[in-house]
């Protein structure tokens, strides 16, 4: 559909016409998603004043002429962007009458003709040319009866115009004959005629309101067929137009009607009842048919068929004010602009479309309709209109290699060359799987699932599918000659297509793609990885194999040569047969591929690249590593294959001529001759062969051109067919037979046979004449004998006289010309009576010779058997010197053989005379034999039946030579079987290695070598491969027998980091990072800075790179660096160093400005502040507010430190920093402006101003100024200091009691503390401290007081009574000092010997061992039991024996028996004191057993 919208303003004009409003500007824009748009480009041509009609407009089909007409009758010429570029006036019919109107122009299809219909009976047909400043001129006029009304030129008759006329007829003028026709009659008015979009038909519309169709003659149409389609009732059809899809017509009956192309109703609009619409004046399809736009007056009207409701509807009205009628309509060909004329003369362009699209930013879509789509390119501006022809939808389009078109539709696949302008739509439903390729610039090779199709670009159909699963550009060859366009033409003007493709990886099949046969099938041995036929006729086909072999294949001849063994380029000369390649550093150029042993070699540094063509030169382009060189090649040996294609054999010699004769030159000398000979150019072909240096031929050809000169100028015509020519040509050629033939179809006998005697070729002469009934036969055949005597010729008369059966003269002639052998042939074939005398003669002959063989076989047949033997062992025909032994002699077969072995072997045929050997039973001359012969498997054979029960040694060195061909010739098992019988098995584990077949070495090794044999082998052959460079095998060899570190260092000697880093974090993982530490470090000082990077990040040690490349000041890659693997922290340090150095060279601005501009405006203003330039600082703070404060308060420290006190004050007050003043004047103990400050800025700061104050007057001794302060401030315990600190302390305990009591405990402390003579030495002044900690709540310092009285200073009881204060006040009130002060008193109270109340003590905080000891200490042994009892069961023991050894060392024998009833231990006691009774006593009474004992020691003392 078509949206429209217009500007409606009039601004400041106020003229009298309206056109003016919408001369300044119109908008058109899409009325809904998916709407086509219209956007105004340009005004053309500037409406008037007044009514000044644009009668017509019209745009020539290849788009680049742009005319319009009006009311001045004068013809404007625009080029496709609307800019003016020429004008003429028309010419009226009658010079003496100009009152006539222009009705209609029309532009011709090839766009180089305009038609003008005017009102005065005529049409002009003007001859504009193709370029604006080719001269206009009148070329057809057609008179006519009556007003011509209207014109159409339809787009397939470029010689034919039609136009209607006043009196209701339609005519046709044939611009050929510059006559008119009429094509059909009628009675009405013709108002309005459209050309039909299949451009053989055209509608008009009459008065009457009749719509008639006429039709040409086509092939598919015999006739001409006129007839009346539709009728308008009760209006003309003014608006009338027809398109693809349907017809239009419209008038002023304020109704729209549409109709199908054959006429049948459709749909209408009708708007009589709507007072806007006005009549229809004019109508136009887009080129497309899908969409139609409808003047009317100050509106468009704009209607689009729907395909799928296969309807028509009103998509848009708009209306533009004071626009006036609209009187003309055109489109431009691609449907992308719309011309708009109106009656106020103006004419307008805008641009169409549905969307827009940009490709990658090198292309642009403009979808003009669903199925049409113009592409633009945008570097170069070039257009092309991509157009479905069935009328699909566009769905998606590609570009490849900024050329090619790739565009999908529903059920069809577009393809374009946007070079060449060339378009092709195939039926092809896409899967979206397809591939692509444009290598060849004349077709487009798709590949879908295994198929290949091939499309040739303006051909709507697949040229050809092949089935191959070898994709690829370098796999398949298209050669194409067809069109004028193309860059060759195929010879003879017959169209040449074909292709060469992979049917497998080792046969290529080539096909004619125009009669879809099979030119040939090349089955190579070997993968094909190249291929390409030759550009100018396709008959050779290049091919190279993954060997490197290239080879090239005739496909005419069917033979396939090799031309290099080594190829690691090649590729035809474009537009040539000249073949370029590279073989290693040779570049090979064959410019006669006819010759391919004549090449051109050229030594080169580098690698072929490509090849360039243009301007008359051809160049080589070489990548010599460090820059491209070109290789000029010579142009004029590349042209003459060209001329030899196109058979051009004349200005083939011209080339020629002009160039030195060299191989090159003459081998295409000889391609020339051999051309002109086959197409029987005989002048060309005589100067090729005089330029060759081949006299006989070039005067021979001179003859024969000669003879046909003659015979043209005596009997006409070329001579070229003259039967003479043709035979003596037939000679030439060494075609005697078909010469022969020719003579005599032109009874020509004796020439035939003067032919043959002067080539001396008497007998095909003589055959001939006896095969002819010559009468002279005999004659010859006595002159030929007579001949052949006279030259010599004994063989060929002795033959006469042999087949006439005359023997002995034929031997006699035989011996004469010295061949023996023939006479001895004649008596062997010829049994005849021979004298002696002539067979003796035979055998001289014959031993003379030296064919003793022969000379045997006569010796034989005479029956002398010893000559016989002796030829022919002398003249080497053993075998019938064997055949004579077995008859005669057996015993002597047996050397003979041996014999015939050395013979053969002396004679290098070492093969044959291995069975001799054999025969012979002489196994080591049959082995050595079938060795050298090379029949290995047979020398096997024999070797191992030779070494069953022979010495072991003798077959050694055999196994050993045959172990290295098996080795040589790649068959590994052979040789490692072979090698393992010559005991060297280390050759067989180093064949294997060389080989790459490590698995099978290592094998070999390990059963038959030792474990340290195999160690030293594989570090041996290692070094050896790593001194081949052969790296990768020598680390298999390493690994294999652990020696890691061998494959590591060898990585490291070779700089070959990567391999070396796959080692160590395979097995050496612990030495990873140092690794990569040292290999960027080796990176580094080779100047590779990016690698050493990259090792230094793998490494984990990225500082090392930063700092590597701030050392080197690489500022932005040490950035980089921080930036990504340290964040941004590091990232402004990084930045700040930068600054750092900038500041060091250009100043501290200069590095302020640097972090500035990476955005680090904090950083910036720091760095500026530290390098004090706060004026800049300040500058930068204005992006930065929160840094003001930060700056103020750097820079009034700044100049604090500079002793400028008032200006740093200013500056703390603007940081918002009033307390650093007050600090600075604090400082400075300037009191007034710190309370100044304080008063006025920060009132929280006066106490402390006044604090400080007051410290200064305690500094001077003014203690009681300093307390009024210290009390005003609020901070009385600073007085109560400062008197301490004087050892004032009574002024200290005065201020205490009266301003902080809490302070007095440490008022006292600090005096007990203090130097000097204390205030609490006493105990009742230590009791009184004590007191007073306790009542202000210091209990730890009480306690600790009461404590202090230690014990000389008073009586026990008093101070157990002082310490129990202690117990109490850490029982209440810090228990968790309470165990530790109950155990200090219970150790003073045990010290002083008070056990048993430091025993209660102990018990309080659960200690019973320790109040144990105390009550053994005091001897409380009953305490002891209890406590023994209640707490310590295990201890009961324990007290028992304390107690006895107690009652022991008393010597309290009476007690310890009395408590203890240890009688044992009673005795003792007795005994040692001497109380014999009490002991003897006791005794007797609990221990008779001891009493004898004591009695003893009684009667002792």
């Amino acid at each position: 559909g078509l949206g429209l919208l217009a500007n409606s303003g009039r601004g400041g004009d106020h003229g009298p016409w309206p056109g003016h409003a919408f001369r300044r500007r119109a908008t058109w824009a899409a009325a809904a998603a998916g709407a086509m748009q219209l956007r105004y480009l340009k005004n053309l041509h500037a409406p008037v004043d007044g009514m000044s009609k644009v009668t017509s407009i019209s745009w020539s089909s290849n788009t680049t002429r742009l005319a319009t007409v009006g009311a001045d009758k004068i013809v404007q010429l625009f080029d496709e962007h609307g800019e003016k570029q020429d004008r003429f006036s028309t010419k009226p019919a009658d010079k003496a009458a100009r009152t006539y109107i222009v009705r209609t122009i029309e532009f011709s299809p090839d766009s180089t003709k305009l038609a003008v219909a005017q009102s005065d009976n005529i049409v002009f047909v003007y001859k504009l040319g193709t370029d604006w400043k080719d001269k206009k001129s009148i070329c057809n006029k057609f008179a006519q009866t009556s007003s011509v009304t209207c014109l159409c030129w339809p787009s397939a008759r470029p010689n034919e115009l039609v136009f209607g006329l006043a009196e209701g007829k339609v005519k046709v003028g044939q611009l050929k004959s510059n006559k008119a026709s009429t094509l059909y009659q009628t009675e009405s008015f013709v108002v309005a005629m459209s050309a039909g979009p299949d451009g053989n038909s055209l509608l008009t519309g009459h008065l009457d309101g009749s719509i008639f169709r006429f039709s040409f003659e086509t092939e598919s149409m015999p006739r001409p067929v006129s007839a009346k389609i539709a009728q308008v009732p009760q209006c003309a059809p003014y608006a009338l137009s027809w398109g693809y899809v349907g017809i239009v017509a419209a008038g002023n009956d304020r109704t729209v009607r549409f109709w199908d192309s054959e006429g049948t109703n459709g749909q209408v609009f009708d708007y009589a009842t709507d007072p806007k619409i006005k009549e229809f004046t004019c109508a136009a399809f887009n080129p497309s048919g899908e969409s139609v736009v409808l003047g009317n007056f100050n509106r468009f009207l704009v209607y689009a068929w729907h395909p799928k409701n296969r309807e028509w509807s009103e998509v848009m009205q708009r209306e533009i004010p004071n626009l006036y009628t609209i009187t003309a309509l055109a489109w431009r060909a691609d449907g992308s602009r719309l011309i708009v004329g109106s009656l106020c003369g103006g004419v307008d362009m805008f641009d169409v479309c549905i969307r827009r699209a940009r490709y990658r930013g090198t292309h642009e879509f403009t979808y003009v309709s669903l199925s049409q789509v113009i592409v633009k390119s945008l570097a170069t501006g070039a257009r092309i209109v991509l157009k479905s022809n069935v009328g699909f939808e566009i769905k998606k389009i590609n570009i490849f290699q900024e050329r090619f078109l790739v565009a999908t539709t529903p059920e069809s696949l577009l393809l374009g060359d946007l070079q060449t302008c060339r378009l092709s739509e195939i039926p092809w439903t896409s899967t979206g799987s397809e591939k692509y390729f444009f290598d060849n610039p004349h077709v487009c090779m798709i590949y879908k699932a295994g198929e290949l199709s091939l499309v040739e670009y303006s051909c709507n159909e697949v040229l050809a599918c092949a089935r191959t699963e070898h994709m690829s550009p370098h796999l398949i060859s298209v050669r194409i000659s067809a069109g004028e366009d193309m860059e060759y033409t195929a010879p003879n003007g017959v169209d040449l297509k074909v292709m060469a493709y992979l049917l497998d990886l080792m046969t290529v099949r080539v096909t004619d793609l125009v009669s879809n046969q099979t030119l040939a099938t090349v089955t190579h041995d070997t993968r094909i990885d190249w291929l390409e036929l030759n550009p100018n006729v396709a008959n050779r086909l290049l091919f190279r194999d993954k060997r490197r072999q290239l080879y090239l294949f005739d496909i005419k001849t069917q033979s396939k040569i090799t031309l290099l063994n080594y190829c690691n380029y090649v590729q035809w000369v474009p537009d040539s047969d000249v073949v370029v390649a590279q073989n290693r550093n040779q570049l090979c150029v064959w410019y006669s591929i006819n010759a391919p042993d004549r090449v051109t070699l050229h030594e080169i540094k580098g690698d072929i690249e490509d090849i360039e063509r243009s301007h008359g030169r051809t160049c080589v382009i070489v990548d010599e590593g460090v820059n491209m060189v070109e290789y000029e090649l010579d142009e004029g040996l590349i042209a003459f294959g060209s001329c030899l294609e196109r058979q051009a054999y004349a200005r083939a010699v011209d080339l020629l001529e002009e160039l030195p004769l060299t191989p090159e030159t003459e081998a295409m000398w000889r391609t020339l001759a051999d051309a002109s000979m086959e197409n029987f150019n005989l002048p060309v072909a005589e100067r090729c062969y005089a330029v060759l240096g081949d006299v006989s031929r070039s005067r021979y050809l001179h003859k024969v051109n000669r003879l046909v000169q003659e015979h043209a100028a005596e009997m006409g015509g070329d001579g070229t067919h003259y039967y003479m020519a043709q035979a003596k040509m037939a000679m030439l050629s060494k075609q005697f037979q078909r010469a022969e033939a020719i003579l005599l179809d032109n009874n020509e006998l004796d020439e035939a046979l003067s032919m043959y005697q002067e080539l001396h070729k008497y007998d095909e002469s003589i055959r001939l004449a006896e095969r002819k009934n010559h009468p002279k036969v005999m004659n010859l055949k006595q002159f030929y004998l007579q001949w052949l005597m006279s030259t010599q010729q004994e063989e060929k008369a002795g033959e006469l006289l042999e087949t006439e059966g005359d023997y002995p003269r034929a031997i006699e002639l035989y011996l004469r010309g010295g061949m023996a052998a023939k006479a001895a042939a004649v008596v062997n074939k010829h049994a005849a009576g021979y004298s002696q005398e002539l067979l003796q003669r035979i055998l001289g002959a014959l031993q003379q010779c030296g064919l003793y063989d022969r000379a045997g076989e006569l010796y034989h047949r005479m029956g002398l058997v010893q000559p016989a033997m002796d030829a022919y062992r002398r003249g080497h025909a053993y075998r019938q010197a064997i055949e004579l032994a077995k008859q005669c002699h057996p015993a002597l077969v047996v050397a003979l053989e041996e014999e015939w072995g050395d013979w053969l072997v002396s004679q290098r045929q070492v093969d044959a005379a291995i069975n001799h050997y054999i025969e012979a039973g002489n196994s080591t001359k049959a082995i050595d034999a079938a060795m050298s012969a090379r029949q290995w498997h047979k020398a096997e054979q024999l070797l191992d039946q030779a070494s069953i029960g022979a010495d072991p040694t003798f077959a050694l060195p055999f196994y050993e030579k045959l172990a290295s061909h098996y080795a040589t010739s790649r068959q590994f098992d052979q040789a490692e079987r072979a090698f393992v019988k010559s005991g060297r098995p280390q050759r067989a584990v180093k064949m294997y290695i060389d080989a790459g077949h490590f698995e099978k070495a290592h094998r070999v090794a390990k059963d038959k070598m030792s474990a340290h044999e195999r160690t030293e082998l594989y570090i041996a052959l290692a070094q050896d491969l790593e001194q081949q460079n052969k790296l990768t095998e020598a680390e298999q060899l390493y690994t294999i027998v652990n020696e890691f570190d061998l494959a590591i260092n060898m990585y490291k000697k070779r700089e070959e980091f990567e391999q070396m880093l796959r080692l160590v974090s395979k097995y050496r993982k612990e030495f990873l990072n140092d690794t990569y530490k040292h290999i960027a470090e080796q990176f580094e000082m080779k100047g590779n800075l990016t690698k050493a990077e990259h090792y230094y990040v793998e490494a984990k040690m990225w500082t090392s790179a930063m700092s590597m490349y701030r050392n080197l000041e690489r500022w932005e890659d040490a950035k980089r660096v921080a930036k990504l693997h340290g964040g941004k922290q590091t990232f402004e340090k990084v930045v700040l160093a930068q600054a750092q150095a900038c500041w060091k060279e250009h100043g501290a601005e200069a590095g302020a400005q640097l972090l500035a501009k990476h955005g680090l405006i904090e950083l910036a203003i720091d760095y500026a502040v530290e390098h004090s330039n706060f004026a800049h600082a300040l500058e930068l703070a204005a992006h930065a507010k929160h840094k003001l404060p930060d700056i103020h308060l750097k820079k009034a420290l700044a100049l604090e430190d500079d002793e400028q006190y008032k200006l740093a004050e200013e500056e703390f007050i603007a940081a918002n920093k009033p307390k650093e003043a007050i600090d600075m004047y604090v400082h400075q103990r300037d009191w007034v402006s710190a309370m100044r400050v304080a008063e006025n800025y920060d009132r929280d700061s006066i106490k402390d101003v006044m604090v400080h104050q007051a410290k200064d007057m305690v500094d001077q001794n003014n203690l009681v100024a300093a307390e009024s302060l210290f009390i005003q401030a609020g901070k009385p315990e600073l007085a109560v200091q400062a008197y301490s600190q004087k050892r004032m302390v009574n002024e200290a305990a005065r201020v205490c009691k009266k301003h902080c009591p809490h302070m007095l405990g440490d008022v006292f402390d600090s005096y007990d503390s203090g130097p000097g003579e204390g205030i609490a030495q006493t105990p009742e002044q230590i009791l009184e401290a004590a007191k007073i900690y306790e009542e202000t709540g210091n209990y730890s310092r009480a306690i600790d007081a009461y404590l202090s009285i230690k014990g000389e200073a008073a009586e026990p009881e008093r101070l157990e009574e002082i310490w129990e204060n202690s117990i109490r006040l850490a029982m209440r009130h810090a228990q968790d000092r309470y165990t530790d002060v109950v155990g200090e008193v219970a150790k003073r109270l045990k010290d002083m010997r008070r056990f048993e109340s430091a025993a209660e003590l102990y018990k309080q905080v659960d200690a019973p061992r320790e109040a144990m000891g105390c009550y053994f200490a005091g001897e409380l042994w009953n305490e002891a039991r209890m406590l023994a009892k209640t707490e310590l069961p295990d201890m009961m023991r324990h007290v028992e024996e304390r107690y006895k050894a107690h009652l022991v060392s008393k010597g309290d024998a009476d007690a310890l028996m009395k408590n203890t009833a240890d009688v044992d231990t009673a005795l003792d006691m007795y005994a040692r004191q001497g109380d014999w009774s009490k002991c003897l006593g006791l005794a007797e009474q609990h221990s008779p057993k001891m009493l004898p004992h004591y009695l003893v020691q009684y009667c002792k003392i």
